[in-house]
């Protein structure tokens, strides 16, 4: 389980910065480059999801899962 919370952090902190840097980034580069960071910032809360909810086949506590190898 703690590496798909380490893994879920590291994806939406990503999406936290990637908004966030947009604004600066609005005012340094242009227009073009800031929503290209906002739409790639958008596409990553499904991917942590994802990842966030895929069970570990190697870790036998990893049990919260309904399918695959270690479902109960």
């Amino acid at each position: 389980m703690k590496r798909r919370v380490r893994q879920y952090g590291l994806v939406m902190g990503t999406c936290l910065i990637l908004f966030a840097g947009s604004l600066p980034v609005y005012y340094l580069f242009g227009t073009g480059w800031a929503v290209a960071m906002c739409a790639v910032a958008a596409l990553l809360p499904p991917v942590a999801v994802t990842l966030g909810t895929l069970g570990d086949p190697r870790d036998p506590q990893d049990r919260d899962n309904r399918y695959g190898p270690n479902a109960d």
